[in-house]
């Protein structure tokens, strides 16, 4: 059988619609299942913040060390300094660590309106050669589109209606249109990773600082837990009700690199979250497997 077709039933055991691509970052060779199709990214579109919050630190433009403080009403929900009951300060380069490793929201608000506002990363994806990478913000734009589409006033009443909604009027906001809201293609992630790896997406201090961040990663039960102990895997989720996606490099000790973007949509959002974060690592490591030829 082949191997996309293995990955595709993978897929649909779990009652999921896959998307995936595999490159191998040294010989170049692909596995492709839907990877031309435009996805949403969700919290994938953090590697390029952080990319450019590191290019801007090369470049001295900006100081990895300046204060920030994080306030009540910076927080939009989520993991990290979103939890903390009083003000957090932090500097610059720890809300880089917190917006890569917990994949913390209010951080990566904060960051992004320091290195420049979500104007400035459209333009990255455009000097890296990304031309279907569409990004229309970071995590207040897009939540914004949420208690718009739900018609809500504000944070509190959004987080009052928004439970109650309806499965088929969830899947019409916004967010989950690859149309209106972050989006790229599994070609193109592997890609940006790719460029990454290979200090061409920057100076080499500032890609190294990306490939280190993304190696810190606490969640472990997608890509990092789909392959042995010994195996490398630097990674950056992203979720959405019904929408588990994950990108990373996976490095064996014998040499081999591979990007991998992988991005499932259940057809209920009520199915078991671990389950669904276990089906993308094991369509991943049959990718990889392939392409070691094991």
């Amino acid at each position: 059988m082949l191997i996309t077709n293995r990955i595709a039933e993978v897929f649909a055991a779990a009652g999921m619609r896959g998307w995936l691509h595999a490159r191998d970052l040294d010989t170049g060779r692909q596995i492709a299942v839907g990877a031309d199709d435009q996805v949403v990214i969700g919290s994938i579109f953090k590697i390029l913040l952080v990319l450019e919050f590191a290019r801007q630190t090369v470049a001295g433009s900006l100081d990895p060390a300046e204060r920030v403080l994080v306030r009540s009403r910076d927080r939009l929900g989520g993991w990290g300094t979103a939890g903390c009951a009083d003000d957090v300060e932090v500097s610059l380069r720890d809300l880089a660590y917190f917006t890569m490793s917990v994949s913390d929201n209010t951080a990566a608000d904060m960051l992004l309106g320091r290195v420049g506002g979500p104007d400035l990363l459209p333009l990255l994806a455009q000097e890296l050669g990304l031309t279907r990478t569409r990004l229309i913000g970071g995590p207040r734009e897009l939540l914004e589109t949420m208690i718009a589409d739900v018609g809500a006033g504000d944070d509190d009443e959004f987080a009052r209606i928004y439970p109650a909604l309806p499965e088929e009027q969830v899947r019409a906001l916004r967010v989950y249109d690859p149309a209106r809201t972050n989006s790229s293609t599994p070609e193109e992630i592997t890609r940006l990773l790719a460029l990454i790896w290979r200090d061409e997406a920057g100076p080499a201090q500032a890609c190294a600082t990306v490939r280190a961040l993304m190696s810190r990663q606490l969640f472990w039960t997608r890509l990092a837990a789909a392959f042995p102990p010994g195996v490398r895997v630097a990674a950056k989720t992203g979720t959405l009700p019904g929408l588990h996606m994950e990108a990373g490099v996976v490095e064996y000790p014998d040499g081999g690199r591979y990007a991998v973007a992988v991005f499932g949509r259940t057809e209920r959002q009520s199915m078991p979250r671990l389950e669904l974060d276990l089906v993308l690592g094991r369509a991943a490591n049959l990718a990889v497997g392939e392409l070691r030829g094991e």
